[in-house]
């Protein structure tokens, strides 16, 4: 399999897999919108390798599916929609409908894909799995706006009221509790049933928080990473929503990669989901206090208000022995990953506070609630 389409090569995830895998002699299509707010319209990053082919579409369009796939043996299908606002059929339209596109195209032409590995998300657990001391493993429905609005920020076991006890979440439980997870699920579900079926090996990758370089500054979505990133280096307080004691996993984004390559070139992975997390829990207010130390402004601190994003999960760690099993392990730390990006933010001419005018609008769409602020 030496020519392998990458969807969203020109994004996140996505540029660092091409580097990886022109690195280990591949040829590599670049199948990419380039729209925003991830990317100015139209205009490749100056880091996409001039030694890929690239096309520009959109996964929704059929025909480009058609071209793309010309004389290609596997895919890396990466290319998404995700963003906090509430245009719900939008993920459907891009992440669902694509990936059906994608598998309707193999089909209908009977191409001959050697392997399909599809980016999914480890937002399809939901707040995933915990445990409580007398009534065992629970996986939680979503926390209420009136409890949330309470400031209850904890999650309780639905027969006792006792707090529960985060566990890691493996494989088995899917638990998606908005459209951008219900999606990522759909998606997997696409690749793995209709891979089986037509003997198309697919992989389905559930990605934890990843971190790294690139990372889209005007994208909202694309995490604490950034938004801390921008506060820190405009001298504003880091801003962590509830009280800050979210527990997280973050794997920076080469760590993917790496996994990446292994579920192409592995036949173990054929037909089969996998966590790629950082094996780290760490809180939001202790990944400012990361922040805070590399960029080295004793004057600002990280602050909570009372503003909580409405449908955020509480607390999830992903389980990655699965994938630790075929050899992988994560190698960056959490403090790489700031550094790293605090030193491409530095020397980027497109960097600037664009946490601001963010926040403005998800308050104004009743994404982030509980703000005192007029």
């Amino acid at each position: 399999m030496k020519n392998v389409l990458v969807t969203g090569g020109a994004g996140f995830i996505g540029s660092h897999t091409v580097d990886l895998l022109l690195s280990r002699g591949y040829n590599v299509r670049v199948l990419d919108s380039l729209v925003s707010p991830v990317h100015l319209d139209n205009i490749k990053p100056d880091y996409l390798s001039k030694d890929v082919e690239f096309v520009l579409g959109d996964v929704r369009d059929k025909a480009v599916w058609e071209s793309a796939l010309i004389n290609i043996d596997a895919v890396f299908h990466l290319a998404a929609y995700q963003d906090y606002l509430p245009d719900f059929s939008k993920f459907f339209h891009v992440n669902t409908v694509g990936t059906a596109n994608l598998y309707e195209v193999i089909v209908e032409h009977n191409l001959s894909i050697g392997k399909i590995i599809v980016a999914s998300s480890q937002a399809i657990y939901g707040e995933g799995k915990y445990r409580c001391k007398v009534h065992g493993i629970q996986y939680p429905y979503p926390r209420s706006n009136s409890q949330l609005e309470m400031h209850q920020w904890d999650i309780v076991c639905e027969h006792c009221d006792n707090m529960l006890e985060l566990d890691e979440t493996d494989e088995m439980h899917v638990n998606p509790h908005n459209s951008y997870s219900m999606s990522k699920y759909s998606q997997e579900m696409i690749g793995l049933v209709l891979g089986k079926r037509y003997e198309i090996p697919t992989v389905g990758m559930r990605y934890s928080i990843v971190q790294g370089t690139r990372q889209s500054f005007r994208n909202a979505y694309s995490g604490v990473l950034r938004i801390f990133a921008m506060q820190a280096l405009s001298g504003h307080n880091l801003t962590a929503y509830e009280d800050g004691k979210q527990i997280r996993d973050y794997v920076n984004v080469k760590d993917v990669a790496c996994a990446n390559i292994i579920a192409l070139e592995d036949k173990r992975t054929d037909y089969c989901s996998y966590n790629v997390g950082g094996g780290r829990q760490v809180t939001v207010n202790e990944f400012g206090n990361i922040m805070l130390e590399a960029v080295g402004n004793d004057a600002i601190q990280v602050i909570s208000n009372g503003e909580y994003r409405f449908g955020d999960t509480r607390h999830i760690i992903s389980n990655t022995n699965a994938l630790r099993e075929l050899g992988w392990k994560p190698k960056s730390t959490i403090e790489t990953s700031v550094k790293e990006y605090i030193n491409w933010a530095h020397n980027h001419p497109d960097f600037g506070d664009y946490v601001s005018s963010a926040m403005i609008n998800m308050r104004e769409l009743g994404t982030v609630r509980g703000s005192t602020l007029k």
